[in-house]
């Protein structure tokens, strides 16, 4: 609540999250994965209209990027939204996705120019839009506490104040912020490694 921007007041955060000994308490993903697609690349009306909520803890996020036949390779990706003027029509499906089913605003990655590898444009998807379906829950190995399952778009209208920057720039956006998602998971995975050691040692 300081307004002050330093990633190291969030690795305080993960840190202590970690020997506490809940790593299912998933909140990084919110603030520290998520909410930088709305504070770094949203709109004065994108972050006026969903800031708040995320802040408060009313809005939950995810994102989503992977697929069933191209996992994490983006250049690999068949989601796909077609300009159709006044919205964009998402068709596709994700895979592996935190925080899937408990997400109201999902942040979704989708081809928008079939002829370029890197063609892809980002979107807000929102709770309740037609055409949005989630999957069930998937069974993991760890991090029981934490959903994770598939998602699923046809014939999904996305309004055009929902696109994310500019159109065919999502590649630009996720590699400028995938590097703090990698941070994230080497902080965590730190701390977990102090905490499990302390406690063996003790």
């Amino acid at each position: 609540g300081t307004g002050v921007d330093d990633f190291r007041f969030e690795q305080v955060i993960i840190e202590e999250n970690m020997r506490h000994g809940d790593p299912g308490f998933y909140i990084h993903l919110h603030s520290d994965l998520v909410a930088p697609y709305i504070s770094k690349l949203g709109n004065e009306e994108q972050q006026a209209r969903f800031m708040p909520g995320v802040v408060s803890g009313e809005t939950i996020l995810a994102v989503a990027m992977t697929e069933p036949s191209a996992g994490s390779d983006l250049a690999g990706m068949r989601t796909r939204a077609v300009d159709m003027g006044d919205h964009w029509l998402l068709n596709g499906s994700k895979t592996y996705i935190s925080n899937a089913i408990l997400s109201d605003l999902v942040v979704v990655a989708a081809r928008t120019d079939p002829d370029k590898p890197h063609g892809i444009s980002l979107f807000f998807v929102e709770r309740g839009m037609d055409g949005f379906e989630r999957g069930g829950k998937l069974a993991k190995m760890g991090l029981k506490s934490q959903d994770t399952a598939e998602l699923f778009f046809n014939d999904l209208r996305i309004p055009r104040e929902n696109l994310i920057g500019e159109p065919g720039h999502g590649f630009r956006y996720l590699q400028r912020l995938l590097a703090q998602e990698r941070l994230v998971a080497a902080i965590a995975c730190l701390a977990a490694a102090q905490a499990a050691f302390d406690l063996t040692l003790d």
